[in-house]
């Protein structure tokens, strides 16, 4: 397995501590992967939704980022790295303080960029949808 691999392989069976920002944010991990995808459950707290009880949005797209970053590490070569270069979300439906239940697929990858989606669910309603553009780069392993 590569290093990206093995580290979505780690978190899945929480082996691996995330990053900080990752509990600062309570953004949670993934629950799992496979060549091309990811899946994950997340449960909102109260601190950190809207102040009508909603679904914050910089919040959601904080969780795009992540799981876009997470599906882009199925399909990264092993000798390489990479960042977000772009990031997209749509709101489609208000979110309630619900489970989330979130999928990001990659949609294409080269040598250089690696382009995927996801789909914010809650009760088989698609509230939100999200794209990014990840930059692969020459490097050794994150």
């Amino acid at each position: 397995m590569s290093w990206a691999k093995d580290r979505l392989q780690a978190l899945v069976e929480r082996r691996a501590e995330p990053p900080a920002v990752v509990a600062q944010l309570r953004l949670g991990t993934l629950d799992a992967w496979g060549e091309g995808w990811v899946r994950k459950r997340w449960e909102p707290a109260a601190d950190v939704l809207g102040a009508d009880g909603s679904l914050f949005g910089g919040h959601l797209a904080a969780l795009a980022d992540q799981v876009l970053t997470f599906a882009a590490m199925t399909c990264v070569p092993e000798d390489c790295v990479f960042r977000t270069g772009s990031l997209q979300v749509q709101f489609l439906r208000v979110g309630a303080a619900r489970t989330v239940d979130i999928e990001a697929r990659v949609l294409a990858h080269g040598r250089r960029v690696i382009a995927a989606e996801a789909e914010f669910r809650q009760e088989d309603r698609l509230i939100a949808k999200a794209y990014a553009q990840q930059i692969v780069l020459p490097g050794a392993s994150a």
